[in-house]
């Protein structure tokens, strides 16, 4: 048996999965949450990391570990074998996802010290995205600043896109290289990207995850004097900024609520505020699911992932409401179907095959990791 640890660190906690190789199931999973604070789970990282391999025991299976790095800069376009100059690359990149990359390398260094003897593999989020054209990644600022600083739109939930994107393709029983997809990975952070022959051709996301549809606490796309504006007029610093538009703007500025599940309740107690907050929701997925259909010509699907868009037949449907002009019709009773699988839930008359498909970025990291393994390990012809 050999199996694949996989890690997804954050500044005070670890998500991991450990799958089978052969089967490509999930052997054991959980998280440690609050790890170095009062009452947490762990004292450090480290600490936490131990008392994981000790729940799992005999660990001689472990042939890999795969770690998510957010930011994957320029620098970093496919998985990537982690040495000391690989960390010293990853930090120096903190600067573009200063949330994410410092605590993705806390779990990178805690993982290495207690898990020596195994290959550790750097799965980055925006690597999906580096097929991204010119014109789709590039922003309408003095270039001279822009390449200065790595300014540019890079994507993030790459590993979502390339998993569901090569799903979907078998689902509609054709290879990915010629299919063009819509994918909407909806959840507490959401992004949308257009895929053209398995690659990625414009995404919803930007230099940061801050940029694109309206999420859980992230307040999307605005127009940047907003930001000036609010420094100017309301006397509010670049940090508070900062923090308003990652952690208390989204749905959760509009409604409330950052769960919508919380904000359809609301709606059903008549709340007004709820009700346009989700307006403002619906309005920013159609703008996209639009922009992307021109950009493709062609769409062979739409498809629905991760936890808004595999689970609430309500937000799929008022997602599709209005689109039947671009061949996007949905089948009111395959949508409200609870099945779990991969499935089609619009109507025989539909141009546009409408898809759910649950994500797995946990095996996609896992097999991003193997084939990292594979390759530095196979054979040469010298």
């Amino acid at each position: 048996m050999s199996r694949a640890f996989v890690v997804n660190s954050g500044s005070s906690s670890i998500k991991f999965q450990v799958i089978d190789l052969d089967t490509e199931t999930v052997v054991e999973s959980g998280v440690l949450e609050r790890i170095g604070l009062t009452g947490g789970d762990a004292p450090s990282h480290p600490d936490g990391m131990r008392m994981i391999l000790e729940q799992l025991g005999d660990v001689s299976t472990i042939t890999v570990v795969g770690h998510r790095v957010v930011h994957g800069g320029l620098e970093f376009t496919e998985p990537t074998l982690i040495t000391d100059e690989v960390i010293d690359s990853i930090d120096a990149l903190s600067p573009l996802a200063p949330l994410h990359n410092p605590a993705n390398l806390i779990g990178i260094r805690a993982a290495r010290e207690v898990l020596p003897g195994a290959p550790h593999v750097a799965v980055f989020d925006t690597a999906f995205h580096h097929t991204l054209p010119a014109e789709a990644f590039t922003y309408a600022i003095d270039s001279s600043i822009a390449n200065r600083f790595g300014i540019r739109k890079y994507g993030f939930h790459g590993s979502s896109h390339k998993f569901v994107s090569e799903r979907a393709a078998e689902f509609l029983d054709k290879p990915v290289s010629e299919v063009n997809l819509i994918v909407l990975h909806l959840g507490n952070g959401s992004s949308v990207t257009a895929i053209d022959g398995g690659k990625s051709v414009d995404t919803s996301m930007g230099l940061t995850p801050l940029q694109g549809l309206v999420m859980g606490t992230r307040s999307g796309d605005i127009d940047p004097s907003v930001v000036f504006h609010l420094n100017r007029e309301a006397g509010m610093s670049m940090p508070e900024i900062d923090e308003m538009l990652n952690s208390s703007s989204g749905m959760v500025g509009l409604t409330g609520f950052s769960d919508m599940r919380d904000v359809e309740d609301a709606i059903s107690r008549g709340d007004e505020r709820a009700r346009i907050g989700l307006g403002v929701w619906r309005h920013r997925v159609r703008h996209y699911i639009g922009a992307y259909v021109a950009q493709l010509g062609r769409v062979d699907a739409l498809v629905f992932t991760a936890g808004i868009g595999e689970n609430s037949a309500h937000l799929r449907a008022i997602s599709c409401q209005g689109l039947e002009h671009l061949g996007i019709v949905l089948d009111q009773g395959r949508n409200e179907s609870d099945a779990r699988e991969a499935r089609d839930i619009g109507s025989d008359e539909s141009q546009v095959r409408i898809l759910v498909v649950p994500t797995n970025e946990e095996l996609e990291i896992a097999r991003q990791a193997v084939g990292v393994v594979h390759k530095s390990t196979a054979p040469t012809n010298e």
